[in-house]
């Protein structure tokens, strides 16, 4: 059973390069996957509503369509920080099946965790307080009942707001913090936990009370990008284009 990870994918029309590269791989060796999982930030521009038919959000929307209606596939998304707002619109629209933050599944027998990483990162403490604010139901509810003009205002605002903090923010703030991960992966009884959010791709070995574990890093599609692969040979990373071009 070949199960695939991607996250941080943050596609848009200024990177057309990768919109292809994600065609490609769903329209070709993807299909032959038991699942494919997207854990978070699908796109680049915060998600606004399936009402938003900018470039290439209905593009994304067709090809995730076309692939959930393969009879062999599976399609599982979650939730990232530039897509809080993804709904059932959302999920009827693609097809896919829209999963939680944190997500656990059974892999080879064991416990498996999903998350999409930014909860993970604690010592930013102004961001976790927004984060609380902006995922909480009453302001999704209220969000979504604005019109899509000032919905598109206030995201590019944010957009612009939440890319200027970042800037400011040392690499340690933004990185997660390792007692969150280690309390995390006990709380679930876990050995193994795969996010991202941090784009830092790596293979992380964990020590849990005496007990070997893995934190799995996904990594982003911006200059490079990474597609994880779990097989009988077990976890691997792959360049995407090197994946397609060996199993296509």
């Amino acid at each position: 059973m070949t199960l695939l990870f991607i996250s941080d994918l943050h596609l848009s029309h200024q990177r057309l390069d990768k919109l292809d590269l994600f065609k490609n791989l769903l329209d070709g060796p993807a299909k032959q996957a038991s699942a494919l999982y997207i854990l978070g930030d699908l796109f680049e521009d915060f998600w606004i509503g399936c009402d938003d038919q900018h470039h290439p959000n209905p593009e994304v929307i067709s090809v995730l369509r076309n692939y959930s209606d393969s009879p062999q596939t599976q399609l599982f998304i979650m939730r990232g920080n530039r897509d809080f707002h993804l709904n059932n619109e959302f999920a009827n629209a693609t097809g896919c099946t829209l999963i939680d933050d944190p997500t656990v599944i059974t892999l080879d027998n064991k416990k498996l965790l999903l998350m999409h990483g930014d909860t993970l990162c604690t010592d930013d403490v102004k961001y976790q307080k927004w984060r609380k604010f902006i995922t909480h139901p009453l302001v999704k509810w209220i969000y979504f009942i604005m019109p899509f003009g000032l919905r598109k205002r206030i995201a590019r605002d944010v957009r612009s707001y939440a890319a200027d903090a970042v800037q400011k923010k040392s690499p340690e703030i933004t990185d997660v913090a390792q007692s969150t991960v280690l309390e995390t992966m006990k709380n679930f009884n876990v050995e193994t936990l795969i996010h991202g959010h941090t784009h830092r791709q790596a293979i992380h070995e964990v020590d849990i009370n005496g007990t070997s574990a893995k934190r799995i890093v996904l990594g982003d599609w911006y200059e490079k990008d990474c597609i994880l692969i779990h097989d009988e040979a077990g976890y691997r990373f792959e360049r995407v284009d090197a994946y397609i071009r060996v199993n296509s």
